[in-house]
């Protein structure tokens, strides 16, 4: 395949992944391509690369999370950047960030072993945020009486936090507590906002933050 075919797909590549506003996968990029174009999955992943470097200088960059490709506003701009947006990055509460840092690093977990940790009630307002921003899902239920419900981190968990795999969040030997893994996730959340990543979408969580136990 010649020079000027690898940088027309490399175009069309790039075109999708602005215009799709979410991560798209290496097949489904594929797919953009009738059936007699295709490029293989090698040349297609070459592609990728090609146009990772093509980023390097530039004020976005390409990055490779859970669900596949996106492009999104590097780090380094974020003052500038966030200047566009009137509207304040919504705050979470402590609770439901030690919530969510104990279901990615202890899944799958029920709501009953949360509680059991951080010695506290576990609001029905933290778990149905975390559902409906879709960070979690249930995956099972607990074999023993009233087989509560387990939950785990999504896709979405890891493409929100620019992850490609659980294998990527910091050790938690490295992590001393809870508030520690809280603040850390928080940092994260507005980072994600303020860097105008695809896949931040606004939402505000109403439940009243915890005292830590």
């Amino acid at each position: 395949m010649n020079e000027e075919h690898l940088s027309r797909i490399q175009a069309i590549a790039e075109a999708a992944l602005l215009a799709a506003g979410k991560p798209l996968s290496l097949e489904q990029l594929r797919e953009l391509f009738t059936e007699d174009e295709r490029p293989a999955r090698q040349i297609m992943e070459h592609v990728m690369m090609l146009l990772g470097d093509a980023c390097e200088g530039r004020g976005f960059e390409l990055r490779k999370v859970a669900s596949g490709y996106r492009l999104q506003v590097r780090e380094e701009f974020a003052p500038w950047v966030s200047r566009l947006f009137e509207e304040k990055p919504p705050r979470y509460s402590r609770a439901l960030l030690e919530t969510l840092a104990l279901i990615a690093y202890r899944q799958p977990i029920t709501r009953g072993e949360i509680e059991d940790i951080r010695g506290v009630t576990v609001s029905s307002n933290i778990i149905r945020t975390l559902l409906e921003r879709e960070w979690v899902r249930v995956v099972g239920h607990r074999d023993v009486p009233g087989r509560p419900a387990m939950y785990a981190t999504t896709r979405q968990f890891l493409d929100y936090f620019n992850l490609s795999g659980l294998d990527k969040m910091p050790p938690l030997s490295e992590i001393r507590d809870l508030e520690e893994i809280g603040r850390e996730i928080e940092k994260n959340i507005q980072a994600e906002i303020e860097f105008g990543s695809t896949t931040a979408e606004s939402a505000e969580d109403n439940s009243p933050d915890e005292t830590l136990h």
